[in-house]
C-alpha cells in the first residue's frame, strides 16, 4: 500500500500547476520539504501537507474570493481559536497531547482544560446536580427510548428550569457546561446515574450503566469520551459558534451542534458503521459485503480522514483498545473490515470506526457510539461557545449569488 502522506515530484509538481524545477526551487528555499525515497536515493517524495498548504496560499494571492469559498471545505482556516490544533497528524487540546490526555484523566478534568478553568474552579465544576428532577427525568424516559432523542428534548426543558444558564460570562458558562454533561449523563445512564453522588466520574456512570459487570468497560469509555471532545471546526462545533455568536444561551448552542453531530456525514457515521458491522456479521462474509457495496456505488464508511492522511489517531488508540477485549469472535470482525478497507480502500480507520468497533467487541449499547461522540464533544461545543461569546462577534459571512440577474 502506498504511503498516503506524500507526493512523488510529478504529482506535486502537477497539483502546484508549475514545473518541477519551479518545485525544485520552492524546496531549496524551504518552502516544501522533500526527501529521498526509501529505496530510490535518487528520487525526491514531497509531504502531501506542505503542497496543500502551498497550494491554498497560491490560490489565496490569485483569487481570494475563492479561496474564502474553500476556506469552508477543509480548506484555509476561517477564524482564529486556542482550543484545538491538529498538526503533524496529532491531536492537542490547549497545547496538550490529546492521545496522552485520554491515557490517564477524565472528560470532567479535559472540560476544565478546553473551558480554560481558573484553578480555583476545577475540581469543583461538575460537583453539581442535574438540571432535572428524577421524575422530569423518568417522564422523559417513558416518551422515548432513543437516548439522542431524549437529549434533545431535554434541552429547552433544562433551560426553562436554569435561569442562570442565560449568563454567558466565562465563569457561568463553563457551570452550565458542567450543569448539560452532568443532564446528558443522567439521561443516558438512566437509574445508574447516582443523583446524589455527583462526583462519580461520567464514565464509571456509563460503565455502570452499559457493563455492570465489567468495570475495565469504565478505562474504554473514558478513552472514547476524551477523544471525542473536541477537533476543532468540525461541522457540529462550527454551527455551536454560529449559534453562540448570535448571544443564544449554551443549552440551544448545544442543541444546535446536537442536531448537527446527528447527521450521518458526521456523527451519525458511526451508526452506518455498526449497521455495516451487523450486516457483515462473520469474517468470511467481509470482503464479498465490502465488495458489493463498492460495486453499487456505496462509499464504506469509518474510514480515511482529509486531516490525517497517515491515519486518524483517535481511530487507531481505539482499535488497540478493541482489540484487548477478550471477544476473539468480534475483534475478528472488526479486524477484517479493517483490512480490507486497507487491501480495496487504501485507508485507515477513523474515530467512527473505532467507536463502532470499542461498541461492537465490548458489547455496548447498539446507541453507545453516537452517545459517547455526543457527550465528549458536549465539552467542546460549550469550549467553542465560551469563546465565541468573548469576541461579541456575529457570525455572519456573505453568499456569492448564483441565481437570475435582476431586471434593471
Amino acid at each position: 500500500m502506498s504511503d498516503r502522506r506524500f507526493l512523488s515530484a510529478a504529482e506535486a509538481a502537477d497539483a502546484l500547476a508549475v514545473t518541477r524545477a519551479t518545485l525544485y526551487a520552492y524546496a531549496s528555499r524551504g518552502q516544501v520539504h522533500s526527501e529521498p525515497v526509501p529505496g530510490d536515493p535518487k528520487a525526491r517524495r514531497y509531504h502531501r501537507d506542505d503542497i496543500e498548504r502551498l497550494r491554498e496560499r497560491k490560490e489565496l494571492r490569485r483569487d481570494p474570493a475563492r479561496a474564502a469559498e474553500r476556506g469552508l471545505h477543509w480548506g484555509s482556516p476561517v477564524l482564529p481559536s486556542g482550543i484545538t490544533l491538529i498538526q503533524d497528524g496529532a491531536l492537542y487540546y490547549r497545547g496538550h497531547d490529546a492521545l496522552k490526555l485520554a491515557e490517564a484523566t477524565t472528560l470532567e478534568s479535559v472540560a476544565e482544560l478546553l473551558w480554560d478553568a481558573d484553578p480555583s474552579e476545577r475540581g469543583r465544576l461538575f460537583d453539581q446536580p442535574s438540571p432535572l428532577t428524577p421524575r422530569q427525568l423518568a417522564r422523559l424516559r417513558s416518551d422515548t427510548r432513543d437516548p439522542i432523542a431524549m437529549l434533545q428534548v431535554a434541552l429547552p426543558l433544562a433551560a426553562a428550569h436554569d435561569t442562570a444558564g442565560h449568563d454567558l460570562r466565562p465563569a457561568a458558562v463553563r457551570r452550565t457546561g458542567a450543569r448539560i454533561m452532568r443532564l446528558f449523563t443522567a439521561i443516558v445512564a438512566g437509574n445508574g446515574f447516582r443523583l446524589g453522588a455527583t462526583t462519580e466520574p461520567i464514565h464509571k456512570s456509563l460503565q455502570r450503566a452499559w457493563a455492570p459487570r465489567n468495570t475495565t468497560v469504565a478505562d474504554v469509555i473514558r478513552t472514547a469520551l476524551i477523544l471525542c471532545a473536541d477537533h476543532e471546526l468540525n461541522v457540529s462545533a462550527f454551527t455551536a459558534r454560529c449559534v453562540a455568536s448570535a448571544g443564544s444561551s449554551p443549552y440551544d448552542t448545544v442543541s444546535a451542534a446536537l442536531a448537527a453531530l446527528k447527521g450521518h456525514r458526521h456523527g451519525g457515521e458511526s451508526s452506518r458503521v455498526a449497521a455495516l458491522l451487523a450486516e457483515i456479521g462473520s469474517p468470511t462474509r467481509t470482503r464479498r459485503v465490502v465488495a458489493n457495496r463498492l460495486r453499487q456505488g456505496e462509499r464504506i464508511p469509518g474510514f480515511g480522514h482529509p486531516l490525517y492522511p497517515a491515519g486518524d489517531p483517535r481511530g487507531a488508540t481505539l482499535l488497540r483498545l478493541a482489540e484487548r477485549s477478550g471477544h476473539a469472535r468480534e475483534w475478528a470482525l472488526v479486524r477484517s473490515v479493517r483490512a480490507a478497507a486497507a487491501d480495496l480502500l487504501q485507508e485507515l480507520p477513523n474515530l467512527d470506526f473505532g467507536l463502532a468497533a470499542i461498541a461492537r467487541t465490548y458489547r455496548l449499547p447498539e446507541h453507545a457510539p453516537l452517545v459517547l461522540f455526543a457527550l465528549g464533544r458536549t465539552a467542546g461545543w460549550i469550549a467553542h461557545a465560551i469563546e465565541q461569546y468573548a469576541t461579541g462577534a456575529l457570525i455572519r459571512p456573505r453568499a456569492r449569488y448564483t441565481g437570475p440577474v435582476p431586471d434593471m
